[in-house]
C-alpha cells in the first residue's frame, strides 16, 4: 500500500467517474456536469469553465485519493471493497452535503432560493441529492463515486 498507489488511482478513478456522469449525461439520465458546475464558480465563459472544471475535478480527485490514503493508513488496510465504501459515503456526503448545500453559499453564479426573481443565474442549484439535475442523477452519482473509491482502493493496496 502507496501514497502513489492512490494517487495514481485517484487520477484513473477522477477519468472513470468523469466519464461515467459524462455518458449518463449523453444519453440523457441525468443533466448533471460536475467540471462545468466547477468551472462556473471561476469563469462566467463557458468554454473555458469546462476546461477549468476539467482541471479542478481532476485535482479534487487527487486530494480526495489521499484522504482515502489517510484513512487506508489509520486502518492498516486497503483494497476495492473498502475503497468502494468510501466512494459511497462520499458520493453521500458529496450530494448533500458538499454540492447541495456548501456550493451554492459560495458559488457567484448559482441561483438559489434567495435568488431575486430579476436575476439570471449561469446555474440551477443542484438540490438535494442533486435531484434539480435529473431524477437518474443521485444513483449515476452514487455508482460513479462508488466506481472511483473502489478504483483507489484497488490501486492502493496493489501498489507497493
Amino acid at each position: 500500500m502507496t501514497v502513489w498507489g492512490a494517487l495514481a488511482g485517484g487520477f484513473i478513478g477522477t477519468l472513470v467517474l468523469t466519464t461515467g456522469l459524462r455518458t449518463a449525461n449523453e444519453l440523457g439520465l441525468t443533466r448533471i456536469d460536475l467540471p462545468f458546475l466547477l468551472g462556473t464558480a471561476l469563469t462566467p465563459d463557458r468554454a473555458r469553465a469546462k476546461a477549468v472544471g476539467y482541471l479542478m475535478h481532476v485535482a479534487a480527485g487527487e486530494l480526495f485519493a489521499l484522504a482515502y490514503f489517510a484513512i487506508f493508513t489509520a486502518t492498516d488496510t486497503s483494497g476495492w471493497a473498502l475503497g468502494a465504501l468510501l466512494g459511497l459515503l462520499h458520493g453521500i456526503v458529496s450530494a448533500t452535503a458538499l454540492v447541495n448545500v456548501l456550493l451554492p453559499a459560495v458559488h457567484p453564479r448559482m441561483g438559489n432560493e434567495l435568488t431575486a426573481a430579476n436575476s439570471s443565474p449561469l446555474l440551477e442549484p443542484p438540490g438535494f441529492l442533486l435531484r434539480n439535475y435529473g431524477r437518474s442523477t443521485p444513483i449515476a452519482t452514487l455508482l460513479a463515486h462508488i466506481a472511483y473509491g473502489a478504483i483507489v482502493g484497488g490501486f492502493a493496496s496493489i501498489a507497493g
